[in-house]
């Protein structure tokens, strides 16, 4: 269940994680995080719990799960790039989407109860650094998809200048850009290089004929390579290897 849902809008409240759960919008009903290590990260829900989060709107610093103490809620051992936190990093690795939920008790961008679900974010990053505790902590930056269909009061940050832009998306099959790279074995087809990363292999899908005006080249396993990010770029760029 990756990916927008098609009977739920971002926008939508719901009343506890219950009514979450039963709409599949966030299949847990205390984990901050839905997903599996090998498939990837469902959805995430942002409900005040960790002191570390960090929320501007359209984007997000999402702090991993584990090393906390469940009765009061302080850090009292490192996080680690395992379970859910390892679901997020596959996200990241091979680009699929995340579901956000805030929760009435956040501190940034809340509704005023219950939990509303804010769209379709996309892992952009993702490290370990000290937190406020003094612990270790895992750290995701997620970016929303669609920043000009969130809602006003989260569309940029704070003390940022507010622009109109029109923007064209072209979603991409991501399933179908990673089944190319699994029969590399991630290996980029130009220098054989495959870039081993704390959570899994990194590669990206590069199509020959672009998706975009004016080529319109089709999503299609035969118009992808699987190339590392400096082959990707010089492909794109007409450079040579």
């Amino acid at each position: 269940m990756i990916g927008q849902l098609d009977h739920v809008e971002a926008g939508e409240i719901f009343a506890d994680r219950r009514a979450l759960y039963d709409a599949g919008v966030h299949r847990a009903l205390q984990a901050g995080i839905v997903g599996k290590a090998v498939g990837g990260a469902e959805s995430i829900v942002l409900s005040g719990g960790y002191p570390d989060d960090e929320d501007f709107g359209n984007y997000i610093i999402y702090t991993g799960f584990g090393g906390r103490d469940p009765n009061t809620g302080q850090q009292i051992a490192d996080q680690h790039f395992e379970k859910q936190n390892q679901a997020l990093v596959t996200s990241h690795l091979h680009g699929l989407p995340v579901r956000v939920i805030r929760g009435g008790k956040h501190k940034e961008f809340a509704p005023p109860s219950g939990y509303r679900y804010d769209g379709i974010y996309r892992v952009e990053s993702y490290w370990r650094e000290t937190g406020r505790d003094g612990y270790q902590i895992c750290r995701f930056r997620l970016e929303a998809l669609a920043p000009d269909e969130l809602p006003e009061s989260m569309a940029s940050p704070k003390g940022t200048t507010r622009s109109t832009t029109t923007i064209q998306r072209i979603v991409r099959d991501t399933a179908m850009s990673r089944r190319v790279k699994e029969w590399h074995e991630y290996a980029c087809q130009v220098c054989g290089i495959t870039l081993n990363c704390v959570g899994g292999s990194y590669a990206e899908g590069a199509h020959i004929r672009p998706l975009g005006k004016p080529h319109n080249g089709p999503d299609t396993e035969d118009n992808l390579l699987c190339l590392c990010p400096n082959h990707h770029v010089l492909f794109d760029a007409g450079g040579s290897p």
